[in-house]
C-alpha cells in the first residue's frame, strides 16, 4: 500500500522536510538559508505518513499532538515531481482518518498566505480559518485552520 505509517526517524522524511523548508525559504523570500533539524519528539505520540512508490518516498505529513484531544498537521509536504497527482490528499485524507481513530476530536494547521495549492487543499477538505495560534500569532502571512473530527 503506498500511503504507510513511517518511522519518526525515516531519514527519507527528514530529507523531504528539509526541502519543504528549503522551497518555503525560496517562495517567501527569506534569505536565511538555514534548514532547521526535524526534531522526531515533536511528533512523539502522533504519527508521520508517507506516501511511498517504487521504493521512493514521495509525500509526506505529520501529526503533533496538542493535547485536549487537538493535534496540529505538520510538515505536510510533496515533492515537485509528484504534484497534481492528489498525493497531497491521500496523505491529508490517512492524517484525518489517523485522527479520528484515536480519539481526537479536532485538528489544527498552519500555512501561508502564497500556497494556494495547500489553501486549496484544506478548504476543500473542510478545514475552516481560526485565530492564528500559538508561534503564528505574530506572523503576518501566516493563515491558520482546524477541522472538527
Amino acid at each position: 500500500m503506498p500511503l504507510q505509517t513511517l518511522p519518526l526517524t525515516d531519514a527519507r522524511a527528514h530529507f523531504l522536510m528539509a526541502e519543504q523548508q528549503r522551497e518555503l525559504r525560496r517562495l517567501y523570500n527569506d534569505t536565511d538559508e538555514r534548514t532547521e533539524p526535524f526534531d522526531p519528539a515533536s511528533l512523539a505520540g502522533g504519527v508521520l505518513l508517507g506516501y511511498e512508490e517504487d521504493g521512493e518516498l514521495l509525500a509526506i505529513g505529520g501529526l503533533k499532538p496538542l493535547g485536549d484531544g487537538s493535534a496540529e498537521i505538520k510538515r505536510m509536504y510533496t515533492l515537485p515531481s509528484a504534484r497534481g497527482r492528489r498525493l497531497g490528499r491521500a496523505v491529508l485524507d490517512g492524517l484525518i482518518e489517523w485522527g479520528r481513530a484515536h480519539g481526537l476530536t479536532r485538528l489544527v494547521l498552519e500555512t501561508g498566505d502564497q500556497q494556494a495549492e495547500a489553501l486549496g487543499l484544506y478548504q476543500s477538505s473542510g478545514f475552516t480559518r481560526i485565530p492564528n495560534f500559538g508561534y503564528y500569532v505574530d506572523i503576518p502571512n501566516s493563515l491558520c485552520f482546524e477541522l472538527k473530527l
